[in-house]
């Protein structure tokens, strides 16, 4: 064992955000490359949000799947780290797939272009599903309940926001190839050297402090606690998903760009500087804001506000999204939501699970947002023959409003004040 994590130093807890990082990294490049990518390839609203639900029903395979797999077996040394790496390895191989779709197309001359992205985007999402809950596991598995697991999941939250940030940057200014390699480098790095260097415990220990279930049997878990937290965080992810899909449709219909220069493309600049202000939002709000919120009004109050803020977003955005700037504007405001988003929800959900069954709880609570990404993905047919394609955010801003209501029937935690936020760094 190293010595930074005998004492859970901050560099120990800078490395244990690595593998995480390495996977949000990865779905920040697959959120601004692959609508993108297939609209250069001239395929419509409907065929993109075909293309897109191979990533949910990954998820809903995956996540589910190897997180409870990840609960219980012991191999390569560690219980996360053979799924961190094997996943890490295939992601950026996927990664460097999509870049080469065009290639790839032409050489399984055979299918068509809809078929060979579906099976890539698949191929990428079941191998970011196969690392990602063993990457934000771990994190619980080698740090103590308590004030170090917060600082854990904070720090992987920070340098994960970061690296989202920096992802659309890079398209945004060195251009999607660059991204591309960039990100298949990173992925790996980040995956296999902190799975070599992070030691983990051979014996988990359940959660001693929970409620016992509706059997009455002390299994650690609050089910009617955990379900409305699913409920209310699946309409969040409905909206949320909608906007990834098809803000490249929305922006092309509500700013008439130019015609591409040199390789420059307008629409995905304006999509790449979105997106990275939706981030810095996201990654900078938990750490310095909705903490000490939190530790005031608690959890779920908090969550229930940046949502409802989130939802005025995506009206705002209807209505006044008709320049680069408001469309920037906007998306700060959504950023609100986001950034209680890939923070709230899991560390009010792990109040009322077993820890020791943190992996197949994790893969449940993924239902949650992968469910609403696969329905999301079928709403491109409508998407598409709708004329107006303000249909997109008024869908979002409907869909965040419900979840604001939902968010009522989730109780609070009995202390706010010690409503400590352990950041999970976003969903899939």
């Amino acid at each position: 064992m190293l010595n930074i994590q005998k004492y859970f130093t901050t560099s120990f807890l800078a490395l244990l955000s690595l593998p995480a990082t390495a996977m949000g990294f990865a779905l920040s490049i697959q959120i601004s490359t692959l609508s993108w990518k297939l609209d250069k390839l001239n395929l419509d609203a409907e065929q993109m949000g075909i293309v897109w639900s191979a990533g949910p029903i990954a998820g809903i395979i995956g996540q589910l799947l190897f997180g409870v797999i990840s609960d219980k077996v012991w191999f390569w040394g560690g219980r996360r780290r053979p799924f961190i790496i094997i996943g890490g390895v295939l992601t950026a191989l996927m990664i460097l797939a999509l870049a080469n779709l065009e290639g790839i197309n032409s050489f399984f001359d055979m299918f068509s272009l809809v078929f060979v992205a579906i099976v890539i985007a698949l191929v990428l999402d079941l191998s970011i599903n196969i690392s990602f809950n063993p990457t934000r596991s771990v994190i619980s598995d080698v740090t103590p309940e308590g004030e170090v697991r917060t600082k854990g999941y904070t720090w992987m939250q920070f340098v994960s926001g970061f690296f989202g940030v920096l992802a659309y940057f890079i398209g945004a200014v060195l251009g999607k190839t660059f991204l591309f390699y960039t990100g298949a480098v990173v992925v790996l790095v980040f995956t296999i050297l902190p799975a070599f260097l992070i030691e983990e415990p051979r014996e988990l220990s359940p959660s001693v402090d929970r409620k016992r279930d509706v059997l009455g049997k002390n299994f650690g878990t609050n089910w009617r606690q955990f379900s409305a937290i699913c409920l209310a965080h699946s309409f969040t992810w409905l909206g949320v998903q909608t906007m990834f899909v098809y803000f490249l449709t929305f922006v092309k219909f509500k700013i008439d760009f130019p015609v591409s220069v040199e390789g420059i493309d307008p629409a995905g600049k304006v999509l790449d500087y979105a997106f990275m202000i939706l981030n810095v939002i996201g990654f900078l709000l938990p750490v310095f804001v909705l903490s000490h919120l939190a530790k005031k009004i608690g959890r779920v109050k908090t969550h229930l506000i940046c949502i409802a803020i989130m939802s005025l977003g995506y009206f705002g955005m209807v209505k006044f999204g008709n320049s680069e700037a408001m469309i920037y504007a906007m998306m700060a405001v959504v950023g609100i939501g986001w950034g209680a988003t890939v923070s709230l929800p899991f560390a009010i959900m792990s109040e009322s699970i077993d820890q020791s069954r943190m992996g197949f709880f994790m893969g449940v609570f993924n239902l949650s947002v992968v469910i609403p990404q696969l329905i999301s993905s079928k709403l491109g047919g409508f998407i598409q023959e709708s004329a107006n394609k303000d249909i997109i955010f008024m869908i979002s801003g409907v869909c965040l409003a419900i979840s604001a209501v939902l968010w009522l029937l989730v109780k609070e935690s009995a202390n706010p004040s010690s409503s400590e936020i352990p950041v999970s760094g976003g969903g899939h």
